[in-house]
C-alpha cells in the first residue's frame, strides 16, 4: 500500500468508527481529531519519499474497475498534488480542534455526524487529487459533492438549504459536461490505440495530436467544469451564498481547498491534453481572470458580511492565479501554484479568526463591530497576520506567490498584469478595511460592551463594559499557531515547496510546448 492510499483510507475507516458515536460528543471529537493527526502525519513520509526529479507520477497504484472500458481506480501523485494534500492535510485537525471554538453545532445534531461527514470529505478530496483515471477523477468530482452538500444544507446558517443546492446543481452540471469531453477524449485513444483508455497519462498523448477544432471542443467541456468549481468570474456566483451560510469550518475546507480542484485541474487536465487549445483560447481565459480579480476586489468593499466579504476577495485570488496559469510562463505558473497553497493557509486562517470574532460577538455583520483589539488583543493580532498573509505582504507566505505570478505574466501579457495589480491593491485595501472596522477605533457591539448596548453602540473600556468576552485561550492559540507559524516560514523560505512544484510545472510546460 502507498502513502497515498493510506491518506485516503484512513479518513474513510476514521468516519465510519465517528459515526457510530452519536450520543457521545467529546469522544467523537477526540476520535476524529486522532483520525485526522494521524492522517496529516501519514503526510510527511509521503512528501519525504517524493523525488521532484523523478517520474512525473509517483507512489502509482492501480486496480481494475471496469477492464472492459479501460476504467482503472489509479492513484499517483506529481508535486502539485503532493502539496496541495499536505494542505488538507494540515486544515482538517484545525477544522475538528475548532469545533465549539468557531461553530455551534444545531440543535438536535451530534457532532459525530458533523465530524464523520468532515474526514469523508477529506478522503474524497485527497483521492481527487491523486486520481490519475480521467473516469475516476469525474466520478470523485462529483461524489465529493455530497458530504459537502450535507454539511452545509444540515449545519449552515438561516438560507443553507439554498446556498447547498445552488452549490450542488453549479458543480454537478459543470461535472456533466466534463464528462461528455472525457468520453470525447475515450473515443479518440479508442480510434489511435485501437481500444478505449481513460488512464490519464495515455490520453495525454494521444489527446495533444487531435485537431484544433475537436480540441478546443473538448477543452471547453473540462473548462468549464473547472471554471465553476475555482471559481472564475462569471461561474462564480455559488461560492458567497456557500461560503456565507457554511459554519465556520466547513467554509475553511470550501474556500481553502475544493475550490483549487478548478485550478488543480486546468493545470493537470486542460492543458496537458489539449495543448493547442489552450493557446488558442488563453486570451478569453485571461479576460476572465483578469474581470475575476477586478470584480471580487470591487464587490469585496460593499459587503457586509466577514464570511462574504473573505469569499469575494479569494474570487479575485483565484483569477490572479488563472492569470499565473494561461500566461505559459515557467515563473508564472510556479507562483499560482505556490498561490493555491499558500492562498488555503492564508484564507484558512482568517475564516477561523472570523470564526472565533463571531462566537464571542454572535454576528457576521463588520459593522456589528469595532475595538476588539482593545478587549482581545491576541485575536486582533491573529486577525492582522492573517490579513497581512491574505494581502501578501513581504514577508508572510503569499508575497513569492505573487510575485512571481506578476513577474512571469507580465513578459508576454504587461496590460493584464498591471489591471490585475491594480485588482488586487484594491483587494489590499478592503482587508485592511476590515481589520481596522473590526479591530480599531471605540469598542462597538453588544458582546464587547456588556449588557443594555445595542450594535454601533460606544462605550469606554474604561467604564468597565468590556468585560463579556475574553481573549483567545490555549485551545485557540494551539489552532492557530501552526497556521502563523507556516505563513511566516514560507515567507522567508518557500524553497522547499518551490523545489517541489517546479518539476511538475515544467513538465506541465513540457506537454503545452510540444513534449511528452
Amino acid at each position: 500500500m502507498t502513502w497515498v492510499l493510506a491518506t485516503i483510507l484512513l479518513p474513510l475507516v476514521g468516519a465510519a468508527v465517528v459515526a457510530g458515536m452519536k450520543k457521545n460528543d467529546r469522544l467523537a471529537t477526540l476520535t476524529a481529531l486522532v483520525v485526522s493527526l494521524l492522517t496529516f502525519l501519514l503526510v510527511i513520509p509521503m512528501w519525504a519519499s517524493y523525488a521532484p526529479s523523478g517520474d512525473r507520477i509517483q507512489q502509482k497504484s492501480s486496480m481494475d474497475w471496469i477492464p472492459n472500458f479501460g476504467i482503472h481506480i489509479s492513484f499517483g501523485i506529481d508535486g502539485i498534488a503532493l502539496v496541495m494534500i499536505a494542505v488538507i492535510g494540515l486544515l482538517v485537525p484545525i477544522v475538528v480542534g475548532a469545533l465549539g471554538l468557531t461553530d455551534k453545532l444545531p440543535a438536535g445534531r451530534s457532532a459525530g455526524g458533523f465530524l464523520s461527514l468532515i474526514l469523508v470529505q477529506e478522503a474524497l478530496t485527497i483521492a481527487v487529487f491523486a486520481a490519475t483515471d480521467v473516469f475516476l477523477f469525474y466520478v470523485l468530482f462529483e461524489i465529493m459533492l455530497i458530504p459537502m452538500y450535507f454539511l452545509i444544507g444540515g449545519y449552515g446558517g438561516a438560507n443553507r438549504q439554498y446556498a447547498a443546492v445552488k452549490f450542488f446543481l453549479y458543480s454537478f452540471l459543470g461535472g456533466l459536461i466534463m464528462l461528455a469531453s472525457a468520453i470525447g477524449a475515450y473515443s479518440l485513444a479508442s480510434d489511435e490505440l485501437g481500444k478505449g483508455s481513460f488512464d490519464w497519462e495515455t490520453l495525454v498523448t494521444v489527446v495533444r495530436d487531435a485537431p484544433l477544432g475537436t480540441q478546443i471542443w473538448l477543452f471547453l467541456g473540462f473548462f468549464l467544469a473547472f471554471a465553476i468549481k475555482a471559481p472564475l468570474v462569471p461561474f462564480h456566483t455559488w461560492l458567497p451564498d456557500a461560503a456565507g451560510q457554511a459554519p465556520i469550518g466547513v467554509a475553511v475546507l470550501l474556500v481553502g481547498v475544493l475550490d483549487k480542484v478548478g485550478t488543480f485541474g486546468f493545470l493537470r487536465y486542460c492543458l496537458p491534453m489539449f495543448p493547442e487549445a489552450s493557446k488558442e483560447l488563453a486570451p478569453w481565459v485571461l479576460v476572465l481572470a483578469v474581470a475575476g480579480v477586478l470584480y471580487g476586489s470591487i464587490l469585496a468593499a460593499g459587503q457586509r458580511d466577514m464570511k462574504r466579504f473573505i469569499a469575494y476577495v479569494s474570487i479575485a485570488h483565484f483569477g490572479f492565479i488563472a492569470l499565473g496559469i494561461f500566461t505559459f510562463n515557467e515563473q508564472a505558473m510556479v507562483g499560482s501554484v505556490s498561490y493555491m497553497l499558500n492562498h488555503s493557509l492564508a484564507t484558512g486562517m482568517l475564516i477561523v479568526v472570523v470564526g472565533l470574532i463571531v462566537m464571542r460577538g454572535g454576528s457576521t455583520r463588520i459593522s456589528d463591530y469595532g475595538g476588539m483589539a482593545k478587549v482581545t488583543p491576541l485575536l486582533g493580532g491573529m486577525l492582522l497576520i492573517a490579513g497581512l498573509s491574505t494581502l501578501s505582504l513581504p514577508g508572510t507566505n503569499s508575497f513569492i506567490s505573487e510575485f512571481l505570478v506578476l513577474l512571469g505574466s507580465f513578459v508576454d501579457y504587461p496590460v493584464y498584469t498591471i489591471i490585475a495589480t491594480v485588482g488586487m491593491v484594491l483587494a489590499a485595501a478592503y482587508v485592511l478595511w476590515l481589520y481596522q472596522r473590526v479591530m480599531q477605533g471605540p469598542v462597538r457591539g453588544d458582546a464587547l460592551i456588556g449588557a443594555g448596548g445595542g450594535p454601533g453602540t460606544a462605550m469606554a473600556p474604561e467604564l468597565g463594559a468590556t468585560k463579556a468576552i475574553k481573549d483567545l485561550g490555549g485551545r485557540e492559540i494551539a489552532i492557530l499557531a501552526p497556521m502563523v507559524v507556516l505563513i511566516i516560514a514560507l515567507g522567508f523560505y518557500p524553497k522547499p515547496v518551490l523545489d517541489t512544484i517546479t518539476p511538475s510545472v515544467q513538465a506541465t510546460m513540457s506537454s503545452v510546448q510540444g513534449g511528452k
